[in-house]
């Protein structure tokens, strides 16, 4: 999900860090053009990453998703490398004013498996729906020693009194992954890193199989932006090309605006290209 949209944007060097590389994990990175893989992770593989060492090159723009620690240290070297985004602990927003308790329940605890601090949230305006769905919660957790840790700490489940309230919640929370129950909430304005709509498309089911990137913004990042794709890789500029006749006709709108700014300078570079004197009056 990292490796590939910088092999479509064209990056000729792809560094992967994983610190428990299963044979699985290094045949994926082999195949999706990861170019080097060094077994190391957490906060010190991005420090790694951001400023070299004897071992691990110094990279241009790290990429992906981790624990609190590695959000941290992305955000701490974002001044020295470039970093695509805040990404984790992950996060889930369920609204739903109907459906099957055991499936919405599935859901938020899959989403609390990842990680202690992961968010699992339920928003509904079905009192009832938040009974039924808390209780098969309780059921499916048993055993899961990190979804209890999880969802102890972060889950909830919020009652409004209408579907609009809830959706306004919802994007007020701007989450990474928002799950909707019909079509009819997913044709509002909506803020979320991705969106899942109707009983069958489990988030799930975009973690391996859909099609869109799976490093999405948390943490209300997506309020100013979506998940990675092959433009994170690219760089963007504008090049232009003035002709003498051209900048003299471009003159008249240039000129007045560097002298109410102020900037004679700037103004003398264009006259004197045009060899008249600074100030002549354009006609």
């Amino acid at each position: 999900m990292t490796a590939v949209p910088a092999r479509v944007a064209g990056v000729s060097e792809i560094i992967a860090v994983c610190p428990r590389p299963e044979p699985a994990v290094m045949a994926a990175a082999l195949e999706a053009g990861v170019t080097r893989l060094f077994r190391v992770g957490g906060a010190h593989a991005i420090a790694a990453l951001a400023y070299g060492t004897g071992t691990v090159p110094r990279v241009d723009k790290i990429v992906g998703p981790g624990n609190r620690y590695v959000a941290e240290a992305k955000a701490r070297v974002s001044g020295d490398c470039a970093i695509d985004f805040y990404a984790g602990p992950t996060e889930i927003v369920i609204v739903a004013g109907s459906g099957r308790p055991a499936w919405i329940a599935a859901d938020l605890v899959a989403q609390a498996e990842h990680d202690p601090e992961a968010r699992s949230i339920f928003i509904t305006w079905s009192r009832a729906l938040a009974s039924r769905v808390a209780d098969s919660v309780a059921r499916q957790e048993a055993g899961h020693d990190i979804v209890k840790r999880s969802l102890g700490a972060y889950g909830a489940a919020i009652v409004t009194r209408t579907a609009d309230e809830a959706m306004a919640l919802a994007n007020r929370i701007a989450p990474e992954h928002l799950v909707v129950d019909r079509e009819a909430l997913a044709r509002r304005s909506i803020t979320a890193g991705a969106v899942f709509i109707g009983p069958f498309t489990a988030q799930a089911a975009g973690d391996y199989a859909t099609g869109s990137n799976h490093v999405l913004p948390t943490a209300g990042a997506a309020r100013f932006r979506g998940g990675l794709s092959a433009a994170d890789f690219v760089r963007v500029m504008a090049v232009q090309r003035v002709t003498r006749a051209g900048l003299a006709r471009l003159a008249p709108t240039i000129l007045p605006l560097a002298r109410v700014e102020g900037l004679r300078a700037h103004a003398a570079s264009i006259d004197i290209r045009l060899n008249r004197a600074a100030g002549q009056r354009q006609r």
